[in-house]
């Protein structure tokens, strides 16, 4: 069994609770998230299964976009509504006025990774530390906001739709606005909206792949890991460029401009590779199965 499939996570379970559900089952070993979301996250996951998973870096670099929903007037030690409240403030704020916040977030911007991360230090997990208690000094580092819009409010939250580079966080986003308008602020719900070119209507319930396991039809559930690639143009090997590329040597091809191609040999999908400005196709990743 080879592809991807974008599951619909529910809030409430972490995106290794999700691949470990469907080694199940599928009966696949070899299955891989393309891109972690929190726990009371939902929306857009990429699962990858058997030699699909060669492809799950290419999601994990690629933009996301998000509905978060921030509270203001409150801080917490975890960037949300989950965590131990540390201030809490009047907040009375209107939708245009923080609409006046947001251009300052945008473009290229510097985060502090939050201590309940995922990122290591000496071999341990940020959060881990942090449930103990122990905060440790981290660098800013930069990540991109190509957009960032209020969407509207509702009870005590706003809405706000990111589209972001790998790395981002969101709560840490939130956190940030509430600081720069002064009264603290946590994400009190996230959606994530799409992942790569993939988006919410790509998605599938946990249940409706449970479904089609049990008809024996999970199979059919599946996207060609090409699908991941189809903003690259494609490109036809003959039999001896085919035989190149098989074996991950460099090859000459005529007519076509440098960049990234879809190289397919027999109808198969092969490689994602890059055209130098010489003409010569090499492979960046190989997807063929090896016999």
């Amino acid at each position: 069994m080879n592809g991807i499939i974008i599951i619909d996570k529910p809030a409430g379970w972490t995106s290794h609770d999700v691949v470990a559900r469907l080694r199940r089952l599928l009966g696949e070993k070899r299955i891989g998230h393309g891109g972690t979301l929190d726990p009371m996250a939902t929306g857009v996951l990429p699962i990858f299964i058997g030699r699909a998973t060669r492809a799950v870096e290419f999601i994990e670099n690629a933009d996301k976009e998000y509905l978060a929903g921030l509270r203001l007037g409150v801080s917490t030690d975890t960037q949300d509504v989950s965590g131990r409240v540390l201030r809490e403030c009047a907040c009375d704020i209107t939708l245009k006025e923080l609409e006046g916040v947001l251009p300052r977030f945008r473009g290229t911007i510097e985060q502090l990774p939050p201590m309940y991360s995922a990122i290591k230090v000496n071999g341990k997990k940020l959060y881990e530390l942090a449930r103990k208690g122990v905060e440790l000094e981290r660098k800013t580092r930069a990540v991109v906001i190509h957009k960032l819009e209020a969407e509207g409010c509702g009870g005590r939250d706003f809405f706000i739709k990111v589209v972001c580079s790998k790395g981002t966080y969101v709560r840490t986003l939130c956190s940030d606005i509430g600081d720069a308008i002064g009264c603290g602020g946590v994400m009190s719900s996230l959606r994530r909206l799409r992942a790569g070119a993939f988006s919410e209507s790509d998605a599938l319930s946990l249940e409706d792949v449970e479904k089609a396991a049990a008809e024996g039809a999970a199979e059919r559930l599946l996207k060609p890991v090409d699908s991941l690639f189809y903003d690259y143009p494609a490109i036809s090997l003959d039999s001896v460029q085919e035989k190149k590329c098989r074996n991950g040597a460099d090859f000459p091809v005529s007519g076509l401009k440098s960049g990234l191609y879809r190289a397919y040999g027999g109808g198969v999908f092969l490689a994602l590779g890059q055209i130098s400005p010489k003409g010569v196709f090499s492979t960046i990743k190989s997807f063929f199965e090896v016999k």
